[in-house]
């Protein structure tokens, strides 16, 4: 079973046993961490994920990156969410990042090589596309004040344990409007 913690919070699954999975709605993936007994650990949403240009990020290698990203540079986040950057008149696509930290790291530019390499190395599809900026430019990240992501949620009527905040969509809807938000302050 894996028992590693991540020094980013909130970022993590629950272990959980067969019996807790008959309360999980249809679009959780699971990963199995022991046979004997079955054990399972709820590793993310089926409809989180980023695959605008064939890069297939799901939210586990987004968490390992983030965390990978974390650890190099002290930061600690309190949330984050990222969608495409589509192609736009001769631009490449990409993915923009929005991060609260609740410490943030002491050289921006380095979190953002860690998250962008350690994403790299662990997802070959993201890595082919990010080759020579193919298809992919280097990811653009919005750092926003402590409570952005607490505020987004209330102003939806989302506050509470059963509302998470969506870590990737492969749509812009979500990211756009936190941005819309952020200006309208």
């Amino acid at each position: 079973m894996d028992t590693r913690r991540t020094v980013c919070d909130g970022i993590e699954g629950t272990d959980t046993t067969n019996a807790g999975l008959w309360r999980y709605n249809i679009g959780d993936t699971v990963r199995f961490t022991s046979i004997s007994p079955y054990r399972i650990r709820i590793s993310g949403r089926t409809k989180h994920f980023i695959n605008a240009f064939g890069e297939e990020v799901i939210i586990e290698n987004a968490e390992a990156a983030i965390n990978q990203a974390c650890l190099v540079t002290h930061a600690v986040i309190d949330n984050f969410t990222a969608a495409p950057v589509f192609l736009d008149k001769g631009k490449k696509g990409g993915h923009e990042w929005i991060i609260e930290f609740k410490v943030k790291p002491k050289n921006p530019e380095q979190f953002a090589k860690v998250l962008d390499q350690t994403l790299r190395e662990i997802n070959s599809d993201y890595d082919a596309k990010r080759q020579h900026d193919l298809a992919l430019v280097a990811p653009r990240i919005n750092v926003v004040r402590k409570g952005t992501f607490y505020d987004w949620m209330k102003r939806r009527g989302k506050l509470g344990g059963q509302n998470k905040v969506p870590r990737l969509f492969n749509t812009r809807d979500y990211l756009d409007d936190i941005l819309r938000m952020l200006d309208e302050e």
